[in-house]
């Protein structure tokens, strides 16, 4: 199980539990409201699992959310390290 934490629009710091190895690149994953999804930017790992997804909103540049997850700490929070996922 992992952690999906969220930056920005309406649910902006909110969390919830995820069940799978990996989160999937957009949340919901399989929204079809024709409006756009989180994307997911930042993955938090230990010892090589997934422990934590940071989810963006649409409208919100990628140096945000990096600079809104390092400010509320989730790597230290989770004691992982965390990557970039490509855009």
């Amino acid at each position: 199980m992992l952690r999906a934490l969220f930056v920005g629009g309406v649910v902006d710091n909110s969390e919830m539990d995820m069940d799978g190895p990996q989160p999937p690149v957009h949340y919901p994953e399989n929204g079809h409201t024709g409006r756009p999804r989180y994307r997911l930017q930042l993955i938090g790992t230990q010892a090589d699992d997934v422990v934590y997804a940071v989810y963006g909103a649409p409208d919100l540049p990628r140096e945000e959310v990096q600079r809104v997850a390092e400010e509320r700490g989730y790597a230290r929070r989770f004691e992982g390290s965390e990557e970039t996922v490509a855009a």
